[in-house]
């Protein structure tokens, strides 16, 4: 018997919030080098919060949960926590 659901590859679900959608996520400051490779040096041990866009696309980095979201209702994005 064969599974007859449609399937959307990552690529597609990602370009569907595009522009529409803006990911949340906490994190470290020891791992914003991975998403934002042109962040300076910064101190180790710092609470952050990374604004992603639909497809993964680094947004803005911020020291405040409350600002992120802001940022994203401002650019009329539907913010969503990542965890």
């Amino acid at each position: 018997m064969s599974d007859n659901t449609p399937t959307m590859d990552s690529t597609a679900l990602a370009a569907l919030g595009e522009g529409h959608v803006a990911y949340i996520r906490a994190m470290r400051s020891e791992e914003v080098k991975r998403l934002f490779p042109e962040a300076p040096d910064l101190t180790p041990g710092l609470d952050l919060f990374a604004v992603l866009s639909a497809s993964g696309a680094p947004i803005l980095l911020t020291d405040s949960r409350d600002a992120a979201f802001a940022n994203a209702w401002a650019h009329d994005l539907q913010a969503v926590s990542v965890h």
